[in-house]
């Protein structure tokens, strides 16, 4: 019997998946690799090896190696990144601002407008194809076939979200990371900035996100439990601007546009946030100097207003905790500058 809890991000949605296949009653004893093997699809035996070498294939919850006789009854469980996609990178020789790379991952503070990996529209310019020309600058132009080491995603930002982005640049380290954002042990903090006040200094926002029913490229919350993927975001209050504020958000969770989606939820979009709504006016007085402040802001940050700002983790092959910080970059800081003189006039 296998069950397949898939498992996500604003980010890690179909990057990785949770395997749960509990052994039939007349099952012969043979290698949970060749087990595992049979039963999963598009994978290879090396990424089973890999991942019981770093304890993530686990046996009744008791992790073992690839050389582990199944019995009967055995409830074994992994945890696999998705191998990169069977397409060709172009490695494109584009400005990264990388924070921290070793061996085995790269660390990037990335610039809002760019997109994370290559897709239907979105095939050069993106993170992905920067990294490639990082790691492989002699490949300048030319294109990556899929049996090439390649950057290994374990979570995605949005195009217009600026900040912290790990890619891992081996298996096992793609393997450990991706079991991190799934048992949710990644720390990840955002700066946004929404719209409206809030009474309490902090909250938490828990409902399931999913693909709106209407438009499959919007996101949206279902109160009824079953529909959509279970999803928590924590806030608390930085700064209060009156008619906007700035929080900062802790994901214990990760779903495509979840930040952005919660917020709407709870009636505090994020400024500039065209998908969801905040490219309007939502809170402020009728006054034409207003309304003329606003559209000199949307000016100055043509987009969400939303930051990655911090990242930790457990090195995958240290053992010690990382942790990053970024700057909130020149559009973000712009606005807040704009909207503290504007509070201050008041």
């Amino acid at each position: 019997m296998k069950e397949n809890d898939d498992a996500s991000t604003n980010d890690t949605d179909d990057l990785y998946e949770h395997f749960r296949i509990v052994a039939d009653k007349g099952q012969s004893q043979i290698r949970v690799d060749k087990f595992l093997l049979n039963r999963l699809e598009n994978t290879s035996r090396n990424r089973i090896q890999v991942a019981a070498e770093a304890g993530i294939v686990q046996v009744n919850g008791k992790p073992v190696k690839s050389s582990y006789k199944v019995k009967p009854g055995d409830a074994i469980t992994i945890v696999l990144a998705h191998p990169p996609r069977d397409l060709d990178i172009i490695a494109e020789n584009i400005p990264l601002k990388v924070v921290y790379e070793d061996n085995h991952l790269i660390v990037i503070d990335k610039a809002p407008g760019m997109v994370v990996h290559p897709a239907y529209g979105n095939y050069t310019g993106t993170l992905i194809n920067a990294i490639s020309y990082h790691l492989y600058p002699h490949l300048e132009g030319k294109k990556i076939g899929s049996d090439t080491i390649r950057p290994g995603m374990v979570h995605r930002i949005d195009k217009n979200t600026s900040g912290l982005i790990v890619l891992a640049k081996d298996e096992r380290s793609m393997t450990l990371l991706a079991r991190q954002f799934f048992d949710r042990t990644i720390e990840r903090n955002y700066l946004a900035l929404v719209w409206g006040d809030f009474t309490e200094d902090e909250g938490t926002i828990t409902g399931n996100i999913g693909r709106n029913i209407r438009d499959r490229k919007v996101m949206d919350v279902f109160t009824d439990g079953i529909t959509g993927k279970h999803a928590v975001t924590h806030y608390s209050v930085v700064e209060r601007f009156g008619y906007v504020t700035l929080v900062s958000c802790r994901l214990e969770t990760g779903r495509t546009h979840q930040i952005r989606v919660h917020m709407k939820h709870i009636r505090h979009p994020l400024f500039n946030d065209e998908t969801y709504g905040g490219d309007k006016i939502l809170k402020g007085t009728t006054f034409a100097k207003y309304r003329q402040f606003i559209e000199n802001c949307f000016i100055l940050m043509p987009r969400q207003a939303l930051h990655a700002r911090s990242l930790g983790f457990i090195h995958p092959e240290t053992g010690k905790r990382m942790f990053f910080e970024s700057e909130l970059p020149g559009d973000f800081t712009a606005v807040l500058s704009k909207w503290r003189e504007y509070t201050s006039s008041r």
